[in-house]
């Protein structure tokens, strides 16, 4: 009854079945990992999340954590239900009629015994027992047809006595249950390394499933984040376009009307040109009774036509001052237009820093600053600097003379390609004296290093933090890197400015200080290049 009650304990509440890779909740019950997972999953659109056993809930999705005890258990349960199954069907051979289960079988007397009858064949020494088997025949000696009772290690084969007499005779030989333990124990040896390396693997797959799922996570943020500042763009583009265009049109009307007051007042003059040749003809008559019998010649000039003048100044007036476009409302259109796209600049970058100049007060004594404190440059020279707080003491380290609070930055810089140095980024807070104060040896800097390797002739190049190094695996070829910094997001990441530039590694933080940069030099010189400027993410 007790083994019934031990196997409802390896059963796992949601499949019914025994354990497999058992975790368990806080709340102390345990589940195949599969099936929680399940369970879980199902609870993430409600975000409240419960035990299906005791119901306890839990404010956040529990973690996971194995039990690597019960899954022992469980493991050698199956193996052992395994066997019993395998064995089913031996029954003893004297009371086959019962199909009374065999428990023991005897080799001498090639029969399966169960409980009653194993007691007379204990007694005697001639009778070897072993396991239960269906065939009794394997576990004899293929030659000599005696019982295999002893393991020959030089020959990893299982022999009889006469075997061990024989071509056996002088090698080195073990009881076949001795030898089968030895094996056993390498066995689970072997099996606990592979379970090990199993978990190991296991908790990797996790780990890279989560930063996928954050990467995918963040890149559907960005998607979305450019479609709605593309759409903004397009929208505001069109509604400028509408007005330009309104504008254009009204001003194009405008200059329309005084070309209309021109053309009237070209058809006066064609009208006036007819009466004056009239009046002309009349003049060159020599009949005086056509003269007189003409009508008077007062109603020729129309009182609106000789007004005339008069607005034709204005019109020719505002012709004049209508050679051009009003190009003020366009051209202020068109700044409010720039004033957009600068407006989505600055939301992808920020305004220029300072250039990065090096603080010669943190330099340590044997670190020759150049006079534009660009340059870093090792040297044996004590410089005899004064005595100060901040001035690094025992490793060749200076600092930058400011230090970065908020948004995104880059600066490059030139080292040599041999010797060793490190670059990277430090809290001010950082010490200035013994092991801790060296970049990268610390939680307060992150940094880039050159080490020459005795054992490879190539450059060697790794990251470090907090004395956690990353060897970096692809080989460098350049001597100019990067370094940019996008303090909010807290991401800190080295580039190879080569054609193209090339990632080398990003760490991620949560940036509490100001970030200065850092130069280490043990040999040569490190140049840092150019101004601190604006930098967008190498896609």
């Amino acid at each position: 009854m007790a083994s019934f009650d031990l196997r409802d304990e390896l059963l796992c509440s949601i499949c019914l079945s025994t354990f497999k890779d058992p975790v368990m909740l806080r709340c102390g019950h345990n589940f195949c990992r599969v099936c929680i997972g399940r369970v879980l999953d199902t609870q993430d659109e409600s975000g409240v999340y419960s035990c299906p056993d005791c119901r306890k809930i839990f404010q956040e999705r529990p973690a996971l954590m194995r039990n690597i005890n019960l899954h022992n258990v469980a493991a050698r349960f199956l193996i052992t239900q395994q066997e019993q199954e395998e064995i089913t069907g031996i029954c003893c051979t004297y009371c086959v009629d019962f199909l009374v289960p065999a428990v023991r079988s005897c080799l001498h007397c090639e029969a399966s015994l169960c409980d009653k009858h194993l007691r007379a064949h204990n007694k005697s020494p001639e009778h070897v027992l072993s396991d239960p088997s269906t065939s009794l025949e394997k576990r004899k000696c293929s030659v000599h047809k005696k019982i295999l009772e002893y393991y020959c290690t030089e020959d990893a084969a299982c022999i009889c006595v006469y075997c061990s007499a024989g071509e056996h005779r002088g090698h080195q030989v073990e009881i076949l249950d001795e030898a089968s333990e030895k094996k056993k124990r390498k066995l689970r040896n072997v099996l606990q390394k592979l379970i090990t390396k199993r978990e190991e693997t296991e908790e990797r797959v996790r780990s890279l499933e989560e930063n996928r799922r954050k990467a995918q996570e963040k890149a559907a943020g960005e998607a979305e984040r450019v479609t709605a500042l593309c759409t903004d763009i397009r929208r505001r583009v069109d509604d400028l376009e509408k007005k330009l265009l309104s504008e254009i049109s009204r001003q194009e009307k405008e200059e329309s009307l005084p070309l209309s007051a021109l053309t009237h007042q070209l058809e006066i003059m064609d009208k006036l040109s007819r009466k004056m040749r009239h009046i002309e003809e009349l003049c060159n008559m020599t009949d005086p009774l056509t003269v007189l019998q003409e009508p008077d010649t007062g109603h020729l000039c129309d009182p609106e036509e000789e007004g005339g003048d008069e607005d034709t100044g204005g019109h020719d007036k505002k012709l004049h001052d209508g050679d051009d476009l009003d190009v003020a409302v366009i051209s202020h259109t068109l700044h409010t237009l720039c004033d957009v796209i600068s407006g989505i600049r600055r939301g992808i970058y920020v305004e220029d820093p300072a250039d990065i100049l090096l603080d010669i007060n943190t330099a340590v004594n044997n670190l020759l600053i150049s006079d534009d404190l660009k340059t870093a440059t090792w040297t044996r020279e004590n410089q005899k600097r004064p005595e100060r707080v901040g001035r690094f003491q025992d490793s060749p380290q200076v600092m930058s003379r400011r230090g970065f609070t908020s948004g995104r930055h880059y600066w490059d810089m030139e080292t040599r390609r041999s010797g060793v140095w490190m670059v990277g980024m430090c809290y001010p807070s950082i010490d200035r004296r013994g092991r801790q104060s060296v970049i990268g040896y610390n939680k307060k800097s992150w940094c880039l290093w050159r080490f020459d390797d005795d054992d490879d002739d190539n450059d060697q190049y790794s990251v470090r933090h907090d004395s956690k190094v990353i060897r970096l695996p692809d080989k460098i070829s350049s001597d100019r890197f990067r370094i940019c910094l996008d303090y909010e997001a807290g991401q800190l990441s080295f580039y190879e400015l080569c054609d193209p530039i090339r990632h080398l590694h990003t760490f991620t933080a949560t940036f509490s200080e100001p970030l200065h940069a850092v130069l280490c030099v043990y040999d040569g010189s490190i140049k840092i290049l150019g101004r601190s400027r604006n930098w967008k993410k190498p896609s």
